[in-house]
Formats: structure tokens, C-alpha cells, sequence
């Protein structure tokens, strides 16, 4: 049985377009789809009750961020495959299915990406490395565009034209094993929420790594993902939670630093690189 857990804030229209093309292209195995809803003003629980009553909503009361949202859904879900899906993707034909036939053959692989395609028709960037240390100086410093053995973390050399193993597919379309899930914690709450919208997915596929469960990008399926929908409409606050996360990351994850002493130095760099870009100081993402 295939799990869909789609978590939304405030994207009613696009979770309404993401609902209907599952319905249009559905998966020719048993499955169900797990809505929850993280508090939305703008009506999204209302809509799914009256347009899709198929779904299982959890409508919540206060927003939990996405990846204890995400805890929520896999807390009930009863697949043995498990997909995290965001409310701003469509599927326009059956990439839903060939992605799960795929799946199915990898047996090598415990988690899987697929290609996203943004509104212009463009091929996202969608698939990185894991966030150490070096590999995000050398980001920032643009040195990864001019030395390869660099670039590691933002992978501009990843070619999304090629299925091929990979690091890290961002969690807007993830396929899980739940078996897998189940050998490095709670498969019914994956998801570490001390990263609450930034770096959980890298987190939760880091962890899957360490224990030797590898990651697959399959080329052929494709959805179209909108892109950022939700986060922009706090952007600052997103900023400076995006900095957060990436020194837990660092903390929880010791083997990213090359040494204690250059964790002490790149914080403050890190913070410094936040109020630049947010224009100012913000706390960041609050329960």
C-alpha cells in the first residue's frame, strides 16, 4: 500500500490542483492520501472536507512546522511505501505510477526522487549533498563552480537528464521504504522536529545513509512543482530559520565538521549571513 502524506500551510488553491491530478492519475495499487493541515487561514481545510472527502485530513489547530506535520501523517499511515509529496505539485500524466514501478525494481534503494519541472518548464535543481561543513564554504565561495572535487553539496554538475544514485532529493517528492525507516527510529515519526522547515529532509536521508541505505533519482518520471509556496509568505522568518537549521545540522551531525574549533568559527558567519540577507534580525520559526 502506497502512503501520500502532503503537509500544507496556506496553499489552498495549489493542494486543491495537487488533489485532483492524484484522482486524475491515480496509482494502480492501494493507497491514501493523508492531508494535514498546519492551521491554514485561508480555508484549505474547509476545501478538502467539501471537494476531496476521499482524503484523511487532519485539519490541526496551530502550525507545527513541516517535518512535525510530516510525524502527524506518517503517525497514521498505514503503507509500507510512504511518499512526501508538497501541496504545490501537479501530476499532468502517469509519473505517479512509472516513479512506483521504478521503486519497486531499485530494491537496492530505500528512498527515491524524481525530476521536477517548474511552471516555465525548466528542470529543477532538486537534488543535493549533504550540508558539510566544506561543501557549504565552498558553495558560498562559488570555488565549487571552478573545481569539481568541490562540488559536493549544491551539485551543479548533477545531470537531471540521467537516473543515477544520489545524496539527498528534496522532500517536495520522496519515496520511502518503510522497512528502512524503521532500522534508524520510529518510521511513525521520522522526521526530527528540531528541524521544523529546512534540513529535516537532509537529516532524515543523512541518517538513512550512515545505516547504508541508499538514494535513487529516477529521470523519466517528472511533476510539476510551483516551487516555494509556502515559505514566502514569511520570508525573513525563513531566512533566519534556514540558518538555524543548518548549524543544528552541524551540532547534531558531527562528522560534517572537519573540527570543532571551525563549527565555532562558521557560526558566526552563518548568523551574519542571515541578517544580511533578511535585512535584519528575526526569530525564525516559532510553534
Amino acid at each position: 500500500m502506497l502512503s501520500v502524506i502532503i503537509v500544507n500551510w496556506n496553499t489552498r488553491d495549489l493542494l486543491d490542483a495537487c488533489l485532483r491530478s492524484i484522482r486524475q492519475y491515480p496509482p494502480r495499487t492501494n493507497y491514501e492520501v493523508i492531508v494535514v493541515d498546519n492551521a491554514s487561514h485561508d480555508g484549505s481545510a474547509d476545501m478538502v472536507r467539501e471537494r476531496h472527502p476521499w482524503v484523511y485530513l487532519l485539519a490541526e489547530t496551530r502550525n507545527h512546522g513541516y517535518a512535525a506535520g510530516n510525524n502527524l501523517g506518517f503517525a497514521v499511515a498505514r503503507g509500507d511505501t510512504l511518499l512526501t509529496l508538497n501541496p504545490d505539485t501537479e501530476f499532468e500524466d502517469d509519473s505517479l505510477n512509472l516513479a512506483l514501478d521504478i521503486f519497486m525494481r531499485e530494491t537496492d534503494y530505500s528512498a527515491m526522487g524524481i525530476r521536477q519541472v517548474g511552471i516555465d518548464g525548466e528542470t529543477q535543481r532538486s537534488v543535493r549533498g549533504f550540508p558539510n561543513l566544506l561543501a557549504i564554504a565552498a558553495a558560498v565561495l562559488s570555488l565549487d563552480r571552478w573545481i569539481p572535487s568541490l562540488d559536493t553539496y549544491l551539485l551543479r554538475r548533477f545531470d537531471y537528464t540521467q537516473s543515477q544514485s544520489c545524496p539527498q532529493p528534496m522532500a517536495t517528492f520522496t519515496l520511502f521504504r518503510r522497512s528502512a525507516l524503521a532500522e534508524i527510529g520510529d518510521p511513525r515519526a521520522p522526521f526530527d522536529a528540531d528541524f521544523p522547515i529546512f534540513f529535516n529532509d537532509a537529516d532524515l536521508l543523512y541518517r538513512l545513509d550512515q545505516a547504508g541505505h541508499r538514494c535513487w533519482y529516477a529521470a523519466e518520471p517528472w511533476v510539476r512543482h510551483h516551487g516555494g509556496a509556502g515559505t514566502r509568505q514569511v520570508r525573513r522568518s525563513m531566512i533566519w530559520e534556514s540558518h538555524h537549521s543548518l548549524i543544528r545540522f552541524w551540532r547534531k551531525h558531527p562528522g560534517t565538521c572537519p573540527h570543532p574549533l571551525a563549527l565555532y568559527g562558521a557560526i558566526p558567519a552563518v548568523w551574519f549571513a542571515a541578517l544580511i540577507r533578511a535585512r535584519g534580525y528575526h526569530a525564525g520559526f516559532r510553534v
